[in-house]
């Protein structure tokens, strides 16, 4: 969109990140790919397990905005996209900090009650207890089909990489 930007909205894609962003290699990748584009992004965690600065650091080279918060409350009016994330058991040395940290954020459906036509959730699967079922039958739960979309995508990259399409 830099070179090109006649070729994109004016208005970026508001997405948002939830959960562990400080460990999270998911929400990194995604970032970096987005990059790319005219993207605001929303960073929704606990104090604990922020973005990484150097992600921060690295949308303010790229000129893209962001914000930070810690609630989901009043975050989603806006956003386009919300790419959720468990908060990783394995990342914590204390148990005890897992445990106080695990439900911190469980997406519901009726956090999804003001979102955006067209608003999709995104998750990159399994799922612990950070988005309930309740989502699930909703029309922006768009997690299973991403997890079915990606094996044919690998398949056809891991193709084009050795000359066979």
């Amino acid at each position: 969109w830099k070179s090109h930007p006649e070729l994109f909205d004016e208005k970026p894609l508001t997405v948002a990140m939830l959960g562990d962003l400080r460990y999270g290699r998911t929400v990194h990748s995604l970032l970096n790919a987005l990059s790319h584009f005219n993207v605001h992004f929303k960073f929704i965690s606990p104090p604990s397990l922020k973005m990484p600065v150097q992600y921060l650091d690295f949308l303010k080279e790229q000129n893209l905005s962001f914000e930070e918060h810690e609630q989901i409350e009043g975050c989603l009016s806006d956003v386009d996209v919300l790419y959720a994330t468990r908060i990783q058991e394995e990342r914590f040395p204390d148990p005890v900090e897992y445990l106080r940290m695990k439900g911190a954020y469980i997406l519901k459906a009726e956090n999804l009650q003001d979102v955006k036509e067209g608003f999709k959730v995104l998750h990159p699967l399994p799922r612990v207890d950070e988005i309930d079922v309740s989502v699930d039958a909703l029309e922006s739960a768009a997690y299973f089909q991403q997890a079915a979309n990606g094996i044919p995508v690998r398949k056809a990259l891991l193709a084009l990489l050795l000359g066979q399409i």
